[in-house]
């Protein structure tokens, strides 16, 4: 099964995604993730005004496979979560890159963004090596 990743999005070795728009990173998981983690039963997510930090658990992702910590690509303050899929987490792999979005931060410094993101190219080629 061949995988999207959108080019205009960054990559982290942890599956998340970001979506950089000025100082506000949109955050979610990758259609790869999503495809491993099997049905998504459970989400859970940091509150509005929580601050994140780069490498650091911001929620938690829980299939019938598995339950995930959901890490940050960003320092940051929370300004928007995706209640929706809090209410029908299962709907995650409907649209990953669009509706499936997770939260939205906006950035201390977009120079903190982990130094380890990898275009989508890059990320192809890490996932199709595992």
């Amino acid at each position: 099964m061949a995988f999207e990743y959108p080019d205009n999005l960054q990559y982290t070795d942890t599956h998340e995604y970001l979506k950089i728009d000025g100082d506000i990173v949109t955050i979610g998981i990758t259609e790869f993730a999503i495809d491993q983690l099997g049905d998504v039963v459970f989400l859970e997510l940091p509150d509005l005004g929580d601050n994140v930090e780069v490498g650091e658990k911001f929620g938690t992702i829980e299939s019938v496979k598995a339950v995930e910590d959901l890490k940050s690509p960003v320092n940051g303050e929370v300004l928007e979560r995706n209640d929706q899929l809090l209410d029908a987490p299962e709907q995650i792999g409907d649209d990953p890159y669009g509706d499936g979005w997770l939260i939205r931060v906006k950035a201390d410094d977009l120079d903190d963004i982990d130094d380890d993101t990898m275009t989508a190219e890059e990320y192809t080629e890490q996932v199709e090596g595992l």
